[in-house]
């Protein structure tokens, strides 16, 4: 995504907030010749009359370059503000269209921050940008030209003074500037580690954790303190030098000018207006290394920002993809299926081959690593494989379009999620237009219906962000629900009862059957909950070790054979 590109919609903007700004400044310059001209030509001559026209007439620039701040601020902002909106839409969009593995690679904490703080310094930078990168060079340089204006030979002071300042701004500045890109730095990783620290806080304390993390956030404050700190001890010198060299040329300034004075070569209010465009460079430098610092800001998170927009989704999505089931075809095959995650070195599954026909029940079961999850996640196509091909009613997976694929299927994934609302807008997610009797016969299939109903608002009660004033049971079943009401050709359970006792978990398993021909995916680490299927797939390491009916499994297959004993103790089936 190219940044101007995101600025295509505010030329206007960017064009009349610096132009409005330049109109500030030329009123505000013209302010030191009223002043000069009250005290000569009113005050000191005794003129009411041109001292009333000329404060009237400092009154109408003061008014004018009121209006014209306003308009560039207003202007300033509205472009600022349009091109965050649309950059983090654009920004957002486009982590949509990462895989599992891109956003895998990136991190979920990277991603956000840009998307926050770095989005909200881009914007604070080009607000900055167009009010002050035209108009404080334009006060600097325009006071020195007025200055020559008013007396030529004290003139030649601003020309002495302006390098000089201009020289202190600059070696603070390059000091400084990487200086602040480092703190950014450490924000980010501070950010990281407070995000990654309190989702998993009940882990940090179930392991008695928290004084480490304590000391490892203490020392991460710490190197960002001694940072700043430094940082902030170098720009701490900017004020005090710029206004030491400012009340020096000041000083030497009204020295220079008495002597002008005595000799009847300049004015009283002439001195003044010269010392009042000296104090406007001064500000205007100030000013002026502020937005250099902000800019330097904006640029670092700018660049972080296009790092992500940079990224190549590595699953793309054909427009013209498949749409509608071939006419009988099995419902999912897989064809010596490999897949290897991005930065992982073994495969997490290797060589995968069978076949489902449609209303067919299919458990998962293997060792924790085995590949259970890797395998059902390639059916919606959350991955691609590395090697061979998934073909999910008669299409391979990479053919579909991904809407029309994931429409057909229902994923209940093992870590039950649920977002902040109400139960029947989560489980409306499953179906957006779904009525309160589809959503009902889906809490009532998944086991919910008696938790929900003994609630005071029923279907409405509130869902408080990630379900956490649920229990994991619940959650789950208020998951599998969301699934359930889609009605989909094939639901996948990924470890998604884990949380439900077995007289529960028993009477959803009933009710699943009771859905017609459904083409179910169960994946469990408990044999109880896989007896009843058509097949199961055992995986060991990655690999299909066999396929079968309960009964033949305990039988034939010493992995299958081995988690059962563990579970039953070796008793028969």
């Amino acid at each position: 995504m190219k940044f101007f590109a995101l600025l295509r919609n505010y030329r206007k903007e960017t064009v009349l907030a610096p132009l409005f700004k330049l109109l500030e400044a030329v009123f505000e310059l013209c302010v030191p010749l009223a002043v000069a001209s009250l005290i000569d030509d009113g005050i000191a001559k005794g003129n009411l009359h041109h001292i009333l026209m000329m404060a009237l007439l400092m009154v109408a620039l003061g008014v004018i370059g009121l209006l014209s701040s306003v308009t560039a601020q207003y202007f300033a902002a509205k472009a600022a503000t349009g091109f965050a909106v649309k950059m983090k839409s654009a920004l957002y969009k486009h982590i949509t269209t990462l895989s599992e593995s891109d956003r895998d690679a990136i991190g979920n904490p990277t991603l956000i921050t840009r998307l926050t703080s770095d989005s909200n310094l881009v914007q604070n930078g080009i607000n900055m940008f167009l009010r002050l990168f035209m108009r404080s060079p334009f006060v600097v340089f325009g006071a020195a030209l007025m200055a020559f204006t008013v007396d030529s030979h004290l003139a030649l002071i601003f020309a002495f003074v302006i390098p000089i300042l201009g020289l202190v701004v600059y070696l603070i500045m390059r000091r400084t500037v990487p200086m602040y890109r480092s703190v950014q730095s450490s924000l980010d990783r501070i950010l990281s580690r407070v995000r990654e620290n309190l989702s998993g806080i009940r882990v940090l304390r179930a392991f008695g954790k928290e004084e480490r993390e304590e000391k490892a956030f203490s020392s991460d404050l710490e190197s960002l303190l001694s940072i700043q700190l430094s940082s902030g001890k170098i720009s701490a010198l900017l004020n005090p030098l710029t206004y030491a060299i400012i009340n020096l040329s000041i000083a030497v300034l009204i020295s220079a000018g008495r002597e002008r004075y005595d000799l009847s070569l300049i004015d009283v209010g002439s001195i003044v207006a010269l010392v009042n465009y000296m104090s406007q460079i001064l500000l205007e430098l100030i000013k002026l290394a502020n937005l250099i610092i902000t800019i330097s800001r904006a640029v670092a998170s700018w660049r972080r920002i296009e790092a992500v927009f940079n990224i190549q989704p590595s699953m793309s999505d054909s427009c013209n993809g498949f749409e509608r089931a071939a006419d009988d075809a099995d419902a999912v095959e897989f064809s010596s299926v490999s897949m290897i995650y991005r930065k992982g070195g073994e495969p997490s599954l290797s060589g995968a081959t069978f076949t489902v026909r449609r209303g067919e029940r299919i458990g998962i079961i293997g060792g924790t690593g085995s590949g259970k999850t890797t395998l059902v996640s390639l059916i919606p196509r959350f991955y691609d494989p590395a090697m061979g091909s998934v073909t999910v009613f008669g299409h391979k997976t990479d053919e579909w379009k991904r809407s029309a694929l994931r429409s057909r299927i229902g994923y209940v994934q093992q870590k039950a999620l649920l977002f902040k609302g109400t139960i029947r807008s989560n489980i409306a997610w499953g179906k957006p237009d779904a009525s309160d009797d589809e959503i009902i016969d889906a809490l009532k299939a998944a086991e919910a219906y008696d938790f929900v109903m003994a609630k005071k608002d029923g279907i409405l009660s509130p869902v408080e962000e990630g379900g956490k004033n649920l229990s994991g049971g619940q959650r789950q079943r208020l998951s599998i629900a969301r699934a359930l009401v889609r009605k989909p050709e094939i639901l996948i359970f990924d470890d998604s009862s884990s949380a439900l006792d077995y007289a529960t978990e028993s009477r959803l398993r009933h009710n699943l059957s009771q859905l017609g021909d459904m083409t179910v995916f169960t994946v469990s680490q408990r044999t109880s909950s896989l007896m009843t299927m058509d097949r199961i797939i055992v995986l060991d390491k990655g690999r299909i070790v066999d396929i079968g009916k309960h009964e033949e499994l305990l039988e034939r297959c010493d992995v299958y054979k081995e988690i059962y004993d563990s579970q039953f103790g070796g008793e028969e089936a």
